[in-house]
């Protein structure tokens, strides 16, 4: 048991390494921020330029969802390019 619990903190920390380097916490943030910004005004255009109350929940939502997608993105393409790039364990013939 205490294998697999050992595996998935290797996998986690990949996970944080990959997340937090090679210039993707920039570039999540940019696509969030105007990802964000275009969906906000769709949304939420009433209470941005209306006198309907913000809803602050939904707005802070919009651009984290975004910022959370691209990451996830740019994670999982970095991770199978990682994968792709190891060799091949040689067969013993």
């Amino acid at each position: 048991m205490a294998g697999a619990t050992g595996g998935m903190a290797c996998i986690f920390r990949r996970i944080w390494l990959l997340s937090t380097s090679g210039g993707i916490p920039a570039r999540s943030l940019k696509v969030a921020l105007v990802v964000g910004t275009a969906l906000n005004l769709i949304n939420q255009g009433d209470a941005l330029f209306g006198p309907v109350p913000i809803n602050w929940y939904k707005l802070m939502l919009t651009f984290a969802m975004p910022y959370v997608v691209s990451t996830y993105g740019a994670v999982a393409v970095r991770w199978h390019a990682d994968e792709s790039s190891e060799p091949e364990p040689r067969s013993s013939t």
